[in-house]
């Protein structure tokens, strides 16, 4: 018997997910095969690689030897699908994920074109969701990974920058500020604001940039928190007040002249937006492909 790599993706995950059952499910498997593969890999080094109770899963020594190289062995897995994913223009499936906001409403629609013209014969489902939502359907598998606007900890899920952004203050066009070009935020901060929901992750961007620059978000006049993106830009354009709010969104209305970009002099609200999934699964090739063209390609002129 050889060694292969679908035995050591098998051990490595039900030792992550601490029991038989709950690897299975991770890897839409019954559990008896789950079983067996883990036996099977037993049997090869001859010694016993997980201690079964009641309650949880424990790794033997060497097991707890062969779990660094098992993890290695799927990160060269991954590595050689993304090192191969701009050859494979041929593939075909579904492929589905999770967006926030920003990026579901205003930044991939524009990509997903230019996407299937290089890989037409992918069908992509997306969701638009907060993140909260996003790791619970990557966790359950209802969906292979997901784009969100801001960095977050999770012990089951792998963080990734792909893609880069910038918040930018805007207001109404007939506002004192509107047409000035050495605006601080302090200056900024003596005038009402409408801005996204606590948790959102431009907020959440924005109000860390400002700590780092000693300023205190909480001493902002803001007079309406809103749930989306399309309502923010309506509040303002409105005159309800300013906003911190994604460059991508806005291009539309600033062509229009229905808002107006003021210029800070005194800080940049730069940001990566990134990709999550599940340390412990595979992600299809398409979906591999799919980030690949995120990373590489100059996404620029398409946004």
């Amino acid at each position: 018997m050889a060694l292969n790599f679908h035995q050591l993706h098998i051990f490595y995950t039900v030792a992550e997910r601490g029991s038989f059952s709950a690897a299975a499910q991770a890897l839409h498997m019954t559990q008896p095969a789950v079983t067996m593969q883990v036996q099977s890999l037993e049997d090869y080094f001859g010694t016993k690689l997980l201690l079964r109770s009641t309650k949880r899963i424990e790794l033997t020594e060497a097991g707890r030897t062969l779990m660094p190289y098992a993890q290695k062995s799927i990160e060269l897995i991954r590595d050689t699908d993304q090192a191969m994913a701009s050859y494979t223009k041929q593939l075909k499936g579904k492929l589905q994920l999770g967006s926030s906001l920003t990026i579901g409403e205003y930044i991939l629609p524009r990509l997903l074109g230019p996407f299937g013209q290089e890989y037409p014969h992918i069908a992509i489902s997306m969701k638009v969701m907060n993140t909260t939502q996003i790791i619970e359907e990557i966790l359950n598998h209802q969906l292979n990974f997901g784009l969100i606007e801001a960095p977050v900890s999770h012990p089951d899920m792998h963080i990734e920058p792909v893609m880069k952004d910038e918040l930018v203050l805007i207001a109404p066009t007939n506002h004192p500020l509107a047409g000035k070009s050495d605006v601080t935020f302090e200056q900024a901060m003596e005038y009402p604001f409408v801005l996204r929901e606590q948790g959102s992750g431009t907020r959440l961007v924005m109000e860390e940039q400002l700590r780092l620059q000693s300023i205190d978000p909480a001493q902002m006049k803001i007079v309406m928190e809103l749930g989306s993106t399309g309502a923010v830009k309506s509040a303002v354009e409105a005159g309800f007040g300013l906003s911190v709010i994604s460059s991508s969104s806005i291009k539309h209305e600033v062509a229009l002249g229905l808002i107006r970009v003021i210029p800070l002099s005194n800080i940049v609200f730069k940001r990566y937006f990134y990709s999550i999934y599940l340390k412990s699964s595979l992600l299809p090739i398409s979906a591999v492909s799919f980030l690949s063209f995120l990373r590489e390609r100059d996404l620029e002129q398409w946004l």
